[in-house]
């Protein structure tokens, strides 16, 4: 038993199969050793202490657990495993305090790391529950400096720099490893209640993550918040609460991170109730999840709130009712109804509430979206109502997901605050000398890298191709990402001729690079467009990229020829045709110079088509920028390079789903109440036959 004014403490300490001191926990290692006494802060008795060994899966012992604990792994596989270690310290303890008279207690560690880095995951991830005095415990360290001020900060302090302080003695070497430890922090505890120290505050480990809303109005410290990145895409904020066990999540702190798409990109921000929570979280980077490693990071409070922060009174009351299971179904038919819904969920898993349990996703002007969330009361009912993943209601099989409160936030305020009809905003000049080109045709004079380190950067390359970097073409080397934005291992190089690509592909073939070998192969600028638009090129040959597949844009959509760069906010406002490139017509100058792209600069920047362009040395990304430009100079490079800028404001709407036979009139009576361009598609952009027949299909159109 415990309680909050325990009249014992259990001084506890232990050491895993890898890091120690400071680092204990980070590297995942398993406990091998717990020591422990009991102490009677009244009689200021003493039990008996205790040692017990612990059988890890992985006996393979670090070279510093070797050095400092004098552990071997023959001596560790006659131990017992861990489930059966703690239920020996419980009923040890239990003896103890009957010895002494004593019914409570509350366990004191050095530093916080034991309980809340070692014991909590490891019992997590071997799914056993640990007792409910591992939920409170007194660090030791903590209570020293607030009992001695004038000691060393609380994070530089040691077992052995609070010997020292107090003049104890501290010769490790006449004790065995945990035993010296605990004897210390023993005689540590004494030393403080001779001072009339109280010990009143424990910290605490919450026992569950618990959900809730969040306002866009909080205030949130960039002190408490992470980001981590490589989750499972079906990973709900318990599972992200379970990665961080042991660590206390404020109240709906966990935002799953949706792409343009509205689904799982594989990210999380978590907020922590404070920055020492942070700190540790940030400890357990590269940690796994089931069979996967999760990166860690550092993030801000205002890239929290702009996941998870909500202004909807309609979400707030959604999601005032606390502790309940959140699921989002998706897929539903633009007609169904609650009663619907209802219906289909059964009366095996009841909504929470009923009707209002359920919430829609809508359009700012009404329209459904086809998503819906749902709460429930317990996991039983979650767990009924996602057995009926993929069944049909309808006509339509519906998906359905854990859901988490900041993911309703996420999905309202992506439909609600999009536009019906987005514009364009102010155009501006890039500051670059002049736009560079991608190189074109059947010339092979490229070369592509294949099986690039993900860490690889230009230097990299440019040290990895020697002697013949001074054959590369101006800006001729292009990094290729994918779909996440992160390296995906391949890279073009423009050469200056044929033979020069033929040569390198030669030398450099299979050579090193870092630890990984590299497969170098000579190919056209041609075959280099395709891929870094987004499409594929192996042995089965080409794979048109998605944006030159004629049900997502017109076949004269060609490649576009800078680096063309826009906000993460406004992308998913434009549709591709917004963005197309002027095509060649029969008055155009054969020379014309390169078309100059009008994009906005923000902080945050999304690449176009999968794929950004890295110019090689001296020119460097971050040397690239934005500046906003005065009407007069926009019309003046307009008429300078000849390219037609759509006006301000105005904009390209695609539509899709039409009947087929819906006509001209339909659309302008859809359209009622809005300008639009009169039907003159050359007055601003220049259309090929070729695309003026998509344009001009039954089934998609383009307004002006």
């Amino acid at each position: 038993m415990t309680a909050s004014h325990s009249d014992s403490l259990v001084v506890l300490f232990g050491a895993t199969a890898g890091a120690y001191g400071a680092k204990l926990g980070s590297d995942e290692r398993e406990l091998i050793l717990l020591v422990w006494q009991v102490v009677d802060l009244r009689s200021k008795k003493v039990g008996t202490l205790h040692k017990s060994l612990v059988k890890a899966d992985n006996l393979d012992l670090s070279d510093q657990c070797r050095e400092v604990s004098g552990l071997t792994p023959e001596g560790l596989g006659k131990a017992e495993p861990l489930d059966r270690v703690l239920q020996q310290f419980s009923q040890l303890v239990s003896s103890d305090l009957k010895v002494l008279g004593r019914s409570s207690y509350t366990l004191c560690s050095d530093g916080q790391l034991l309980i809340r880095q070692v014991l909590h995951p490891e019992t997590s991830k071997k799914n056993f529950l640990l007792s409910d005095c591992f939920y409170s415990f007194y660090d030791l360290r903590k209570e020293f400096h607030t009992c001695y001020p004038s000691s060393a900060a609380v994070k530089d302090q040691t077992i052995k720099t609070m010997a020292e302080y107090l003049g104890l003695g501290t010769d490790e070497a006449e004790e065995d490893f945990g035993v010296w430890q605990v004897k210390t922090m023993v005689a540590i505890i004494f030393s403080m209640l001779s001072e009339d120290h109280v010990f009143t505050e424990p910290e605490t480990v919450k026992y569950k993550y618990e959900t809730g809303p969040c306002s866009k109005s909080e205030t949130v410290d960039s002190e408490t918040v992470i980001r981590a990145r490589g989750l499972p895409w079906q990973s709900s904020d318990q599972d992200i609460a379970r990665f961080f066990k042991g660590l206390n999540i404020a109240k709906g702190g966990v935002a799953l991170c949706l792409n343009s798409q509205g689904r799982r990109n594989g990210e999380a921000l978590v907020r922590f109730v404070n920055s020492e929570q942070r700190d540790l979280a940030l400890e357990r980077h590269k940690h796994h999840m089931g069979s996967r490693y999760i990166e860690v990071y550092k993030a801000t409070g205002e890239e929290f709130l702009k996941i998870a922060g909500g202004t909807s009174n309609e979400v707030a009351q959604f999601l005032s009712k606390e502790n309940q299971v959140i699921i989002r179904m998706r897929g539903l038919p633009f007609t169904a109804t609650q009663e619907d819904v209802l219906g289909f969920l059964g009366q095996e898993c009841p909504v929470t509430g009923g009707k209002e349990g359920l919430l829609f996703v809508k359009y700012p002007d009404g329209r459904p979206t086809g998503d819906a969330f749902v709460l429930f009361s317990c996991e039983e009912y979650a767990q009924n109502a996602l057995k009926k993943h993929k069944e049909i209601l309808g006509k339509r099989y519906i998906e359905l997901f854990r859901s988490t409160a900041a993911e309703v936030q996420q999905v309202l305020n992506r439909y609600m605050s999009t536009p019906l009809i987005p514009t364009l905003p102010t155009p501006i000049i890039p500051v670059i000398p002049s736009p560079y080109t991608i190189a074109t045709g059947s010339i092979r004079d490229c070369v592509r890298l294949r099986g690039l380190p993900y860490t690889a950067g230009i230097d990299d390359i440019l040290e990895f191709m020697g002697d013949a970097t001074g054959d590369i073409k101006p800006h001729g080397v292009h990094m290729v990402l994918n779909q996440q934005g992160r390296p995906s291992g391949d890279a073009f190089i423009q050469m200056k001729s044929a033979d020069k690509a033929f040569m390198v592909a030669q030398k450099c073939h299979k050579k090193m690079m870092k630890d990984r070998y590299v497969e170098v192969f000579q190919c056209s600028g041609e075959e280099m467009n395709f891929v870094l638009m987004g499409g594929t090129l192996n042995r089965s040959g080409l794979s048109p990229p998605p944006c030159k597949l004629p049900c997502l844009s017109p076949p004269a959509y060609a490649a576009f020829q800078t680096a063309a760069v826009i906000p993460a906010e406004a992308a998913a406002l434009y549709q591709p045709q917004a963005l197309l490139p002027t095509t060649r017509t029969p008055q155009a100058s054969a020379a014309a110079p390169p078309a100059v792209t009008y994009y906005p600069a923000q902080a945050a920047q999304l690449y176009m088509n999968y794929t950004a362009y890295y110019p090689s040395p001296p020119v460097s990304p971050t040397t690239v920028g934005y500046i906003a430009a005065p009407p007069g100079a926009v019309a003046a490079a307009a008429t300078a390079t000849h390219t037609p800028i759509l006006p301000q404001p105005g904009a390209l709407v695609r539509m899709q789903g039409l009947p087929y036979n819906t006509g001209m009139k339909e659309i302008l009576s859809f359209f009622q109440g809005y300008q639009y361009a009169p039907d003159d598609y050359n007055g601003l952009i220049q259309l090929s036959d070729q695309a003026r027949s998509v344009l001009q299909a039954p089934k998609e159109w383009v307004c002006l």
